[in-house]
C-alpha cells in the first residue's frame, strides 16, 4: 500500500471564501460523471440558445397534396385511355400500324394456234406511297413531299411537281396513292437501295431524314408483245390501268385479267414488322387465250399488205386469210399498224382493226360487186364516160320523182312494160335510194312481184343506232347515229342539213383511250356544220372527260367565228342531250351522235347503263309535259 493517499473531494461549506489558487497550480479536470463546478460570486456568463426550426408538417401536407393531384391526373388519363376511349385509340393504332396492298393478278397469255406467245406478262411493280407518312408529324420537317419527289422524279421519269401533288393530296386522311404503274424490277431496286441508304445514314446522323420511308411497291405485271407490231390490230393493247384498251385484250379483258388479291401487314417506319403477322388473299391469275391465227401466215400477210399499201400510196389496207373448210381466221393483217409495246409512237388512226371496224352499207358492197362485174365483162372501162339523165335506169327498170325526206325517201320505178311501182327507202340519204332500187330490181329478177318487193323493203325497220329516229310526239326530227369519226360525222351532218328546215342541234363526244388526233377535227366539224354543237362525254374510259372535252373545244375554237355555231360544254352526257332538246323548235333536227346502238357508258373502267335512244326519248317527254 502506498504512503500516498488519493485526493479527496472537498465540498465547500458556508465558511469563508476560498483562498486564491497558488500561482502555478494545476487545475484539476473533473472526472467522468462529476458535476460541473458552479462558480460563486460575480455575474453569470451569457448562455447561447440552440436554433429552433419551424414545424415540417405544413410543408409535408403541401407536398403530399401536390403528389396526390398529379397521381390523380395520371389515374384519370389512364382510365380515359384504357376504359373510356380504348376502342378509338385501338382503331387509331391499328390504322397507323397496318397497311393493305393489292396483289395484282397475273394476266393470261395470248398465243397463236400453235401455242406461240403473242402477248405475255412480265414482272413489274406499282410504285405507291402513304401520303400520311410525309407530313411534319412523321418526318419532323415541312417539305417532306418536295424532298421525296426530288429523289423519285429522275428514277420514275416523271414530273417532280406532279409527284408532290400525289404525296400531298387534298384529302389529308388518304393513305394510298400510286406514283407510277408497272415499273421494272430495276426501278424498284434503285428506290429500295436509296431507302436503305437513307435509313442507315439517319441512324448515325440525326439531321438526316428518311423521306422515302413511306414509299412502297406492289407486285404487278407489265404487258409485253414479243413480236412487236405483228397482229397488233387483233391483239390490241393494255392501258395505264392494266385494262385491255383494244382488240382481244379489251374484248376478253375479264377472262385475261383474273382477280386481284390483297395483303395486310404491320409496318413501322415504312418497313414490314416480321413478327406482327400478316393476312393475305392470293390473287387468281387470268386465263390464257389461244387464237386461230397462225403467226407465220400472219407475218406473211402483214408483210404483203404493207408492201402493197406502200406501192399504191394508199391510206390503208387489210387482208384476211381464212380456212374455208373450218371458217377459222388464219391471218388478219392491217397496214399501217402500230407497236403495242410503245403506244407513244402509235398513230391513232392505225390503233384499231379496220378489217372488222370499217362499216359498209349493203348497197355500197353491191356497188363494188357490180362494178367488178362490169369491168370483168368488158362492158365498160375505167375511162368510160357516162351521161346521167334525169331518170335513172336500173336493169330494165327506171325510177323517177325522187323525194328525199328527213328519215326516208320515196320514188317511182318504171318497169319495162310501162308499169309503175311506188317504192320507199326506209333509210335517209340519196345514196339509199339507189340501194333500194337495186334491191327492188334484184328481187324482181328473182321472180318476186316488183310492188311486193318494194312494199317489203319499205317495211324494213332499219339498222339500230344508224340514223335511228326517236319519236315521242315532238314537232321536230330527233335521231341517234353511231358516227364517231370525223368523215362520218361530216357525212351525217351534211345529209341532215339537206332535210332540215330549221336549225340543227348536235350532241357529240369522243371516246377515251382511243385516237386522240381525231378529237380536235371532230370538234371543228360539228362546230362548223351544226347550229348548236353540244360537246360532251362519250366513253371516257380511264381518261379525264374534261381533258377530252378541252381538246374538242380547241378544234371548235379553230373555226372562224362567222362560220361557227353556238358551242356548249357538258361533261354529263344526259345533261348535254337535255340541253340540245331544250333548244329544239318545230322544223329543227336534234342529232345525238357517237354511241348509236350502244347501251352502256364506260367511265373510269365502270360501265353503267346508258342508251342514247332512251335518254333522248326521256328528254323529249320532259319538254312535252
Amino acid at each position: 500500500m502506498s504512503d500516498r493517499e488519493p485526493p479527496r473531494r472537498r465540498v465547500p461549506g458556508p465558511g469563508p471564501a476560498k483562498p486564491p489558487r497558488p500561482r502555478g497550480a494545476v487545475r484539476r479536470q473533473p472526472g467522468p460523471g462529476a458535476r460541473p463546478v458552479r462558480r460563486s460570486g460575480g455575474a453569470r456568463p451569457p448562455v447561447s440558445r440552440p436554433l429552433r426550426l419551424g414545424s415540417p408538417r405544413p410543408r409535408l401536407r403541401l407536398v403530399s397534396l401536390a403528389l396526390t393531384l398529379v397521381l390523380l391526373a395520371f389515374v384519370v388519363r389512364l382510365l380515359q385511355v384504357q376504359a373510356v376511349d380504348a376502342s378509338s385509340y385501338t382503331a387509331r393504332a391499328e390504322q397507323n400500324r397496318y397497311v393493305v396492298h393489292t396483289l395484282a393478278a397475273e394476266r393470261g397469255e395470248i398465243t397463236d394456234r400453235n401455242g406461240v406467245a403473242l402477248a405475255v406478262s412480265e414482272d413489274a411493280y406499282d410504285i405507291t406511297a402513304d401520303p400520311t407518312m410525309f407530313g411534319r408529324a412523321q418526318l419532323k420537317i415541312s417539305d417532306g413531299p418536295e424532298k421525296a419527289a426530288a429523289l423519285l422524279a429522275p428514277i420514275l421519269g416523271q414530273d417532280q411537281a406532279a409527284l408532290v401533288r400525289k404525296l400531298r393530296p387534298a384529302n389529308k386522311n388518304s393513305r394510298y396513292t400510286r406514283l407510277a404503274a408497272r415499273q421494272t424490277p430495276q426501278v424498284w431496286k434503285q428506290i429500295k437501295d436509296l431507302k436503305t441508304a437513307l435509313t442507315t445514314k439517319s441512324e448515325t446522323d440525326h439531321t438526316t431524314v428518311n423521306v422515302l420511308a413511306g414509299v412502297f411497291a406492289d407486285p404487278s405485271s407489265q404487258r409485253v408483245y414479243p413480236n412487236g407490231d405483228l397482229a397488233a390490230g387483233i391483239l390490241g393493247w393494255v392501258n395505264a390501268d392494266g385494262q385491255g384498251g383494244g382488240g382481244i385484250e379489251q374484248e376478253l379483258d375479264k377472262q385475261l385479267s383474273g382477280k386481284d388479291g390483297k395483303v395486310r401487314y404491320a409496318q413501322a417506319g415504312g418497313r414490314q414488322v416480321p413478327t406482327a403477322g400478316s393476312t393475305e388473299t392470293p390473287a387468281v391469275p387470268g386465263s390464257d387465250v389461244e387464237l386461230t391465227i397462225d403467226r407465220d401466215i400472219q407475218w406473211a400477210a402483214q408483210d404483203a399488205i404493207s408492201e402493197q399499201v406502200r406501192k399504191s400510196k394508199a391510206d390503208r389496207g387489210y387482208v384476211i386469210v381464212q380456212d374455208t373448210r373450218t371458217g377459222q381466221i388464219l391471218a388478219m393483217a392491217n397496214s399501217p399498224g402500230f407497236d403495242p409495246n410503245d403506244l407513244s409512237k402509235a398513230d391513232g388512226d392505225a390503233m384499231g382493226n379496220a378489217a372488222v371496224q370499217d362499216a359498209y352499207e349493203p348497197g355500197s358492197t353491191a356497188k363494188v360487186m357490180s362494178m367488178a362485174a362490169v369491168l370483168e365483162r368488158n362492158v365498160a372501162t375505167p375511162l368510160t364516160h357516162v351521161v346521167v339523165p334525169n331518170r335513172l335506169h336500173r336493169g330494165d327498170r327506171l325510177f323517177q320523182d325522187v323525194q328525199v325526206g328527213p328519215m326516208d325517201s320515196t320514188f317511182t320505178v318504171l318497169g319495162p312494160n310501162g308499169e309503175r311501182v311506188h317504192a320507199k327507202s326506209p333509210l335517209p340519204g340519196p345514196f339509199n335510194v339507189a340501194n333500194t332500187l337495186a334491191a327492188v330490181v334484184a328481187l324482181a329478177a328473182a321472180g318476186l312481184d316488183p310492188q311486193t318487193a318494194a312494199d317489203g323493203i319499205a317495211a324494213v325497220p332499219g339498222v339500230p343506232g344508224r340514223l335511228e329516229r326517236v319519236d315521242a310526239g315532238q314537232p321536230y326530227l330527233a335521231v341517234v347515229d353511231y358516227a364517231h369519226k370525223t368523215d362520218a360525222v361530216e357525212s351525217v351532218l351534211k345529209a341532215l342539213r339537206k332535210v332540215t328546215k330549221g336549225r340543227l342541234h348536235v350532241v357529240l363526244g369522243c371516246g377515251g383511250d382511243r385516237d386522240r388526233t381525231k378529237r380536235a377535227p371532230m370538234g371543228a366539224a360539228v362546230a362548223r356544220l351544226a347550229d348548236t354543237a353540244v360537246l360532251t362525254s362519250d366513253n371516257p374510259r380511264s381518261e379525264d372527260p374534261l381533258a377530252i372535252l378541252a381538246t374538242m373545244l380547241q378544234g371548235a375554237a379553230s373555226v372562224p367565228a362567222h362560220e361557227r355555231g353556238e358551242v356548249l360544254l357538258f361533261e354529263d352526257r344526259a345533261s348535254a342531250v337535255a340541253a340540245a332538246v331544250g333548244r329544239a323548235q318545230a322544223g329543227d333536227t336534234v342529232l345525238v351522235a357517237g354511241k348509236g346502238h350502244e347501251q352502256g357508258q364506260d367511265i373510269a373502267g365502270v360501265v353503267r347503263p346508258f342508251d342514247d335512244r332512251q335518254v333522248l326519248r326521256e328528254a323529249i317527254q320532259k319538254t312535252q309535259g
